[in-house]
């Protein structure tokens, strides 16, 4: 497995969470159930790919401002998990901020997939594609 199959297979699982959460309604047990999911979900990869994928492709001039771009990006999904954190489950706005959350996330999912993994397939050799999953793979285990 190389590094561009492990992170897409948990944008599988996060675009999955993500449509879930906004069919959920009100203040119910699968809204709070599948927000915290989501929300850990998202954290840990963040984590990850901030260390086993744009940390490596930093020091490369062709993919520094491209790293920097999803790093910001995670920030910005952050303060939108934020948000939802401070308002009321069953308000009107908790479902617009899901939603922002969601197109958000899958925006980032795209710039990945789409642009970064192609330009970051330049940079890393077979071997290091190999051992960036490996190393991704363990940190999304211990922390999830």
């Amino acid at each position: 497995m190389t590094i561009f199959e492990a992170i897409r297979k948990d944008h599988d699982t996060q675009r999955a969470l993500l449509k879930k959460l906004i069919a959920t309604s009100g203040a119910s047990k699968e809204r709070k159930q599948t927000f915290n999911a989501i929300k850990n979900e998202l954290e840990v990869h963040a984590n990850a790919e901030e260390r086993h994928f744009y940390k490596p492709l930093i020091s490369s001039d062709m993919m520094q401002e491209k790293a920097r771009h999803g790093i910001a990006e995670h920030h910005e999904i952050d303060e939108l998990i934020e948000k939802l954190e401070e308002t009321d489950y069953d308000s009107s706005a908790w479902l617009k901020y899901a939603k922002d959350l969601k197109e958000k996330v899958e925006h980032h999912l795209e710039d990945e997939e789409h642009t970064f993994f192609q330009l970051a397939g330049k940079v890393f050799s077979e071997t290091k594609k190999k051992s960036l999953a490996k190393d991704y793979t363990n940190y999304m285990n211990e922390n999830l």
